[in-house]
């Protein structure tokens, strides 16, 4: 009863205030996030000359089948160990390749179960070589208490070494309009959820980590084997 009579009397204590203050500005964060996020961004051909510095643009890299005939022969040529430099057109005609199909189940056994849909859905993603980055971008759904929205995902950067094989390290990373790269706590699972939408296939994945360098010159990849 005295505490309350002396709460009263001085009013709510520093650490009060202080926690007070934290919840409010955590939830500000939180709500500005996804106001973002459900911003849609705007897609165009290229940045103009003068572009609006409170709108997030979207750039598709091109996706010509006749610029990237070479595509599936150059897949072969890496993943027998040899080096090759590859434009975005030949990049875009590989992960637009038709997937495998999965593996029927044998006599008397259940099928796998589908994968389970979590917050982010993502489509097939878009590659764009421009000045030395490399943007990744694809369709997303968010799914959030039953509603759907679809957004666009797009990341940009360039490749580090990490451990003993090349990652890809991007500096940007947006989630519709929204910098994710800026929220640490949200950041990190939308990055993880981002690289493994799309599973690197077999033959790509075991020569990957004989990579002696990765380099973007240009409009270019380039990977050089020892």
């Amino acid at each position: 009863m005295s505490k309350k009579i002396d709460r009263a009397t001085h009013g709510p204590s520093w650490a009060e205030i202080i926690l007070g203050v934290v919840l409010s500005t955590g939830l500000g964060i939180v709500i500005g996030a996804v106001a973002l996020m459900l911003k849609p961004v705007v897609t165009a051909k290229e940045l103009p000359k003068e572009p609006d510095a409170k709108a997030v643009y979207y750039i598709e890299g091109s996706r010509d089948t006749a610029k990237a005939k070479q595509a599936a022969a150059k897949r072969t040529t890496f993943a027998q160990g040899k080096s090759i430099s590859v434009t975005e057109d030949e990049l875009n005609a590989l992960v637009g390749a038709p997937a495998a199909a999965a593996p029927a189940a044998k006599p008397g056994e259940a099928p796998p179960p589908p994968p389970s849909a979590g917050p982010l859905s993502f489509g097939t993603p878009n590659f764009r070589i421009d000045n030395g980055s490399l943007q990744i971008a694809a369709p997303v759904t968010l799914n959030v208490a039953g509603l759907a929205q679809k957004l666009i995902v797009q990341s940009r950067g360039g490749f580090v070494k990490s451990g003993d094989r090349f990652v890809y390290s991007p500096d940007k990373l947006y989630v519709g309009s929204c910098p994710v790269e800026r929220l640490p706590f949200l950041a990190g699972y939308v990055r993880g959820q981002f690289m493994s939408a799309q599973p690197i296939p077999e033959d790509l994945a075991a020569a990957w980590p004989k990579l002696a360098n990765v380099a973007i010159e240009g409009k270019t990849l380039t990977l050089t084997m020892p």
